[in-house]
């Protein structure tokens, strides 16, 4: 398996983008994950802010990254799709996230639902709309070879049921799962039984622990975390993480684990790196770079 992180984890410490692929390289990390940006933003144009445009010219974005040694797992593009404003807004910003991934040689898009129940519409009446709008967007991902990931991050996507279906709205290699392990578990799931019910549909992985103190909280009241304040390995999720890495051993997924947890501008993250390293070889799993 490859190791990557999201650079969410960089956000408090407005990091640049370059700064992230800085240290990718300085702990040689190769992949990386970060969201897309459609249209400008000062903190972003300023230089505080470790996410990427879309006006960004991909191939020239693209040498800088291989100066670096650095490529992308994925790029998100996670609007919520489930309200009303998804086909307005989110169906068009993913289109255009799925062609620049094409033009920077990135394999995924990662693409999730709201939080809360969409306002002025049933829960039917939402899942037939997102239905539609991932028809459409699939359509592209599949001209472009692009994989579109669904992730467990809101009202809908963190419960089983609504997941499968989701899965199934188009019958498509190009159309996969982002399984998150923090999200599924603060949502008040398994996340081991949540991975192995779809493991034969996992493209991607954000690997993700969850501090007592939060889970004590809010446990099966959120649907997602934003970003972690937990290194990976210290917190109540960490066994389950374990769990979850031996059954895509098993399955012979050999992805990318990207790391979601605050970075503390690095002690926290370069913390989890060294977890990841030593539960994947304790668990024999071969480090791929």
């Amino acid at each position: 398996m490859k190791i990557g992180f999201h650079t969410d984890a960089f956000n408090t410490a407005y990091f640049s983008f370059e700064k992230c692929l800085g240290w990718a390289q300085a702990n040689e990390v190769h992949y990386i994950e970060c969201g897309l940006i459609d249209g400008v933003s000062w903190i972003h144009g300023l230089g505080y802010q470790p996410h990427v445009a879309l006006y960004e010219d991909p191939i020239l974005l693209q040498k800088k990254m291989d100066s670096y040694g650095v490529r992308f797992s994925q790029v998100d593009a996670a609007y919520p799709l489930s309200g009303k404003d998804g086909p307005l807004r989110g169906v068009p910003y993913v289109m255009k996230s799925i062609q620049w991934a094409h033009l920077i040689d990135c394999p995924c898009v990662d693409t999730t639902d709201g939080m809360q129940p969409p306002e002025g519409l049933t829960d039917a009446e939402a899942m037939d709309a997102m239905k539609r709008s991932y028809e459409q967007i699939v359509e592209v991902a599949e001209a472009h070879k692009i994989v579109v990931n669904i992730e467990p991050h809101g009202y809908f996507t963190t419960k089983p049921d609504m997941m499968a279906r989701m899965l199934d709205f188009c019958d498509s290699p190009y159309l996969g799962l982002n399984m998150d392990t923090g999200n599924t578990f603060i949502a008040g799931q398994d996340p081991v039984a949540f991975l192995e019910r779809f493991i034969g549909r996992v493209r991607h992985v954000h690997i993700k622990d969850v501090s007592e103190s939060l889970a004590a909280a809010v446990r099966g009241n959120q649907t997602g975390i934003a970003v972690s304040q937990c290194a990976i390995g210290d917190g109540v999720n960490a066994d389950n993480i374990r769990r979850c890495l031996a059954l895509l051993r098993d399955h012979g997924y050999n992805g990318v684990l990207s790391m979601e947890c605050e970075g503390h501008a690095g002690p926290m993250i370069e913390k989890s790196l060294q977890w990841m390293r030593q539960t994947l070889a304790e668990l024999s799993i071969p480090i791929e770079q």
